[in-house]
């Protein structure tokens, strides 16, 4: 892994911002970000009513992302496919903006991916806020990790190793930070 590539940056205490160029059209990406079985192939399930105040359940199955199905000792816990979160949907403007909650460790987080064209590609911003400091390094390559692997899958290709890809970037952002 090289530093220039990391995709996560932090904008302030508990606040975290990630930007990356996707392949679109934006259309195709929303639904990555909206639809439960898509969502399901790069971060988690779960079927969310698209209106403000609807449920946005997360339902993890971090084995399923890639073929690197065994997490290093510190993550055991989050290698069963049961890892399911509760949330909801604070605001949504269809294609362009979704934000919703996400509990972690006691808080609900807030989550808002935005979407923008760049020609035939799209770039997305996903901005989590209410991160405790202690999480901030794990959240960031995290982040990074689920979206190159949404990446991948867009592009048609096999999906990073989410455990050994995670450990590394977490690392790197430990050091950048």
């Amino acid at each position: 892994m090289n530093a220039t590539k990391l995709h996560s940056t932090l904008v302030e205490p508990g606040t975290v911002r990630l930007e990356r160029l996707l392949p679109g059209p934006i259309e195709r990406v929303w639904a990555y970000i909206t639809e439960s079985e898509k969502r399901a192939k790069w971060f988690a399930g779960g079927e969310w009513e698209l209106r403000a105040g609807g449920s946005a359940p997360l339902h993890f199955d971090h084995a399923s992302l890639s073929n690197d199905k065994v997490p290093p000792e510190k993550h055991k816990d989050k290698a069963k496919p049961s890892q399911r979160f509760g949330g909801r949907i604070l605001n949504i403007e269809p294609m362009r903006t979704l934000t919703h909650t996400m509990p972690f460790d006691g808080v609900d987080t807030e989550v808002t991916y935005e979407l923008t064209a760049r020609g035939k590609d799209v770039l997305l911003v996903i901005v989590h806020r209410r991160l405790g400091a202690k999480f901030t390094t794990g959240v960031m390559g995290g982040w990074d990790v689920h979206t190159g692997i949404l990446a991948d899958v867009l592009n048609g290709v096999e999906p990073r190793p989410f455990w050994k890809t995670h450990a590394a970037l977490e690392k790197e952002y430990a050091a950048a930070l």
